[in-house]
């Protein structure tokens, strides 16, 4: 799917390409593809890195086209992983800016919104990149609160049982954690690579910057602190599970225990053996008696918690 926008007291999708223009490329076909290689002339390597769903953050400079790649969150159909990070490439040169991601995503159609809604302009190329960071940042946040909200389901449920399903849940979030975390990381040290660029500099806003960063690291900071609460979490329910497991095992020892008390006493009177009760007629009756008795008393301590 290609869009073309303009700015125009924020960006206003046009039907055809004019110079300056943004194209926004998502999940590019056959015909796609050939309109960004052949007629824009953008390097195929370029394609190709943005096509790498594990392509990592970076800017890349080749015959005049500068490629910046940041990561940015995607709800994800697989059910065993909810939310997790694409790569989204801005190519530019001159007149020409694209951008190219192979999902279709939530925030870059809400971004092209809230350029509308605030009447935001886009002064230039890397203007258009420092606040694609700044939304995929305060986006990394809204599925934060989503995977929050997660964790204390998961939390919910194990507390009436746990099951496989319920910690399989959890490892489904710690998998998404990490992703968030290590995209975020990404970000972060693409962002100062920007900030460094020396033929830049005085082209920057400020405030533009100090908001991408104060978000990029809240971001950081609230997945880090997700991420340990989960760690925690797993570790507190893992002790449980071996707790439990402990009881249960003292539990089948100790009525082992008790069963071996009329074992064993029916083997001793069941030798070949004088034992003065042979030619008893109460005999039987005598033995399950002692075996009765002894076992009883066995209960008995086991309940006290006497033996263990």
């Amino acid at each position: 799917m290609k869009a073309y926008y303009k700015n125009n007291n924020g960006l206003t999708e046009i039907e055809a390409w004019i110079p300056n223009c943004w194209i926004n490329v998502e999940c590019p076909d056959k015909k796609e593809k050939k309109y960004l290689l052949e007629e824009l002339q953008i390097p195929e390597a370029f394609y190709n890195d943005i096509e790498d769903l594990d392509e990592r953050p970076r800017i890349e400079v080749e015959n005049g086209w500068t490629l910046i790649i940041l990561r940015i969150p995607v709800k994800s159909n697989d059910v065993k992983l909810p939310f997790q990070t694409i790569p989204v490439g801005i190519v530019f040169k001159g007149e020409i800016c694209v951008t190219v991601s192979f999902q279709q995503t939530e925030m870059l159609t809400d971004f092209v919104a809230y350029t509308k809604r605030k009447r935001i302009d886009i002064k230039d190329n890397f203007d258009l990149v420092l606040k694609l960071l700044l939304s995929s940042s305060v986006w990394y946040l809204k599925y934060l609160k989503q995977v929050n909200q997660k964790i204390k389901l998961a939390e919910n449920n194990l507390e009436k049982s746990i099951k496989n399903e319920e910690l399989q849940a959890l490892l489904q979030i710690e998998k998404c954690l990490v992703f968030f975390m290590t995209s975020l990381k990404g970000n972060d040290i693409l962002l100062h690579r920007i900030r460094n660029i020396k033929s830049q500099r005085e082209n920057f806003d400020p405030e533009l910057l100090e908001d991408v960063e104060i978000e990029l690291r809240q971001a950081q900071e609230t997945t880090n602190i997700y991420s340990d609460i989960l760690t925690g979490t797993m570790d507190a329910y893992a002790s449980v599970i071996s707790n439990n497991m402990n009881t249960i095992m003292k539990q089948m020892t100790s009525i082992s225990i008790i069963l071996m008390i009329p074992t064993l006493i029916a083997s001793l009177y069941g030798m070949n053996v004088p034992n003065n009760l042979e030619n008893n007629i109460y005999g039987i009756w005598i033995v399950i008696l002692i075996s009765f008795l002894l076992s009883l008393f066995g209960v008995f301590l086991f309940k006290r918690k006497q033996w263990f």
